[in-house]
């Protein structure tokens, strides 16, 4: 069995997104919450890569992606061809709508509900944490049918 590289970076990100998840569900008590400025920085960071993925633009797409996908992916050009193979929802959704993120410190959970061209509904659930500079990047992103009600 052949495993392609694309593959492997998939579940990478998704492994990653998922230990995320636990870190800030299961966290340090006392933790500081985000702020209103986080909240709106982390939805910008998304929503400029969506941006950049509708423009094919793909040095502005991988700017947003975290060291650890940067080093996994390599190029910017591998990094669109990858998002455009294995995550055609995240390349070209029809809609989109941002829930609430949420997080603690420098580890955040964003949920972007999104609806496919054929009008199905999805849900991308983007990790991002706060890198030394105090920008966000994403750090991982693992999408999922979505079976419950859009908001």
């Amino acid at each position: 069995m052949k495993i392609n590289s694309h593959s492997l970076v998939v579940r990478l990100a998704g492994l990653l997104a998922i230990a995320a998840c636990a870190f800030i569900l299961l966290g340090p008590v006392g933790a500081v919450p985000l702020t209103a400025v986080d909240e709106k920085s982390v939805r910008a960071v998304v929503e400029g890569q969506l941006a950049a993925f509708a423009n094919d633009d793909a040095l502005k797409a991988f700017s947003y992606a975290a060291p650890n996908v940067q080093k996994a992916v390599t190029t910017a050009a591998g990094f669109l061809a990858m998002v455009r193979n294995d995550y055609p929802i995240i390349y070209r959704p029809a809609s989109v709508a941002f829930l609430k993120p949420e997080g603690k410190d420098n580890q955040v959970i964003q949920r972007v509900q999104m609806l496919d061209a054929n009008g199905n509904p999805w849900l991308a659930i983007y990790s991002l944490q706060r890198q030394k500079n105090k920008a966000w990047l994403i750090t991982g992103c693992v999408v999922t049918q979505n079976k419950g009600r859009m908001a």
